[in-house]
């Protein structure tokens, strides 16, 4: 079966850009989700919540990962290659419940880009009453909670998969019947940046949703803007729908707006400095070297900014990659999540960074060495001199760094670290069959 067959179409990206999500229909059989059902609730009732390992303790799930359907989609948001990430959980809402408020996912930084995606699974029919998760479309782009004004239910038969957006406000809305209802949430990085592909024009108003399409599709397109008619000061504006696309038309200006989107990620106000990088990311190249001259700002979150700023930029700003690195090593941790960060995705077909990353993975920082673990993966066979730090890494007391390192060595391919790997992985093998019931 070609995968081709199943990527999205245009008109269903552009969806997904406007409103941050998606819903789709497995096309396994319902007997699987059944089962799948059937073993969630045993495993609840008998044993909790098995949170991560979820998939070893229920492998019919990953059946439902590896659904055509389900990967086209994945590979048509995330890119090829993606990473499903070792976090997921599975959401129980129970019978009477009165639901969640509406919130964000607390794992990636904030960013426009769909570099992380989740996706959300239900083994059973669930309709409104049954209290699916809630969401408020297009909410992916506001840092601040939109309200249940504008809330739709993403309610749907058995075997219906929701990809969302990692920034979607979300909520588990009110169960007011007397059945369970399940949602298994899934986590996905991008490990590559988006490709080039044949796309029609999408003649869309929104300068934030022309920035979007241009991004997955890897479009140079030259946009006309009438940004004239804004300026810095409307990224200061109360609504923050309108500050934000204040900024995307200012990127769209181009060069003639880099000195006062930079004036503007110097200030003392973090939500127009954040403003301000959306604009500059906009820009692309650019930017590139105005923000990496605000590495050596004086004010710490100025710098991580800028550093981020870059990151988002990914292959964009390998003329600086050199500047990054030199930061990554600084005394202030929180610069150094930041530059280890943006290393994975600015130098990620560069060996240069592997030995800088290899360093981070013993840092005293749990965030640094998740951050270094997870970016050597994305270098896949250019990593291959770091197999012995990733091997120790292993051993890490943080699950998400073991996880990562692993994941790493299974990108570099080399008959080394997969000989670590499964190692690794046999002495770690977990029984699903195992439970306190049957131990043996």
């Amino acid at each position: 079966m070609n995968l081709n067959d199943h990527l999205l179409t245009s008109s269903q990206l552009q969806f997904y850009i406007e409103n941050g999500y998606i819903s789709l229909k497995s096309s396994r059989p319902a007997q699987l989700h059944q089962k799948i059902f059937e073993k969630m609730e045993m495993v609840f009732e008998k044993e909790g919540n098995p949170g991560n390992n979820m998939v070893p303790r229920i492998p019919e799930i990953q059946e439902v990962l590896t659904d055509p359907v389900i990967d086209g989609a994945l590979t048509s948001i995330v890119g090829p290659n993606y990473y499903a990430h070792p976090h997921r959980h599975p959401h129980f809402n129970a019978p009477g419940s009165s639901g969640q408020n509406l919130h964000k996912d607390s794992w990636s930084k904030r960013r426009h880009h769909t570099r992380w995606a989740m996706a959300f699974y239900y083994p059973q029919d669930t309709p409104v009453e049954q209290g699916p998760t809630g969401i408020t479309p297009g909410s992916h782009y506001l840092n601040h909670g939109p309200g249940t004004t504008d809330e739709i239910a993403l309610d749907g038969v058995a075997g219906t998969v929701v990809i969302v957006h990692y920034d979607l406000w979300h909520r588990a809305m009110p169960n007011v019947t007397d059945r369970k209802r399940f949602m298994l949430k899934f986590l996905f990085a991008r490990m590559e940046e988006p490709k080039e592909i044949h796309s029609t024009n999408w003649q869309v108003s929104d300068p934030l949703h022309r920035a979007m399409w241009r991004w997955h599709t890897s479009s140079s397109v030259q946009i006309e803007s009438n940004a004239s008619e804004v300026s810095v000061q409307d990224l200061a504006q109360s609504d923050e729908a309108l500050a934000i696309r204040s900024a995307y038309q200012l990127g769209e200006q181009g060069e003639s707006s880099i000195s006062d989107l930079i004036c503007a990620m110097t200030g003392s106000s973090e939500g127009v400095r954040q403003n301000a990088s959306y604009g500059l990311a906009t820009m692309g190249a650019l930017a590139v070297e105005p923000l990496a001259q605000l590495m050596d700002h004086n004010d710490e979150s100025v710098r991580v900014s800028a550093i981020d700023t870059l990151g988002d930029l990914g292959l964009e700003s390998t003329t600086v990659l050199d500047q990054i690195i030199s930061v990554a090593g600084d005394e202030n941790p929180t610069i150094r999540r930041a530059s280890i960060d943006a290393l994975g995705l600015v130098g990620q077909k560069s060996a240069k960074v592997v030995p800088v990353l290899a360093a981070a993975l013993q840092d005293k920082d749990e965030w640094v060495k998740r951050n270094a673990s997870l970016a050597l993966s994305r270098l896949g066979p250019l990593a291959q001199s770091a197999t012995t730090e990733l091997e120790k890494a292993l051993q890490d007391e943080n699950r998400y760094v073991r996880a990562n390192s692993l994941e790493s060595l299974k990108r570099i391919g080399t008959e080394q670290s997969e000989t670590i790997m499964f190692d690794f992985l046999c002495r770690a093998r977990w029984c699903s069959s195992t439970t306190s019931h049957s131990t043996f």
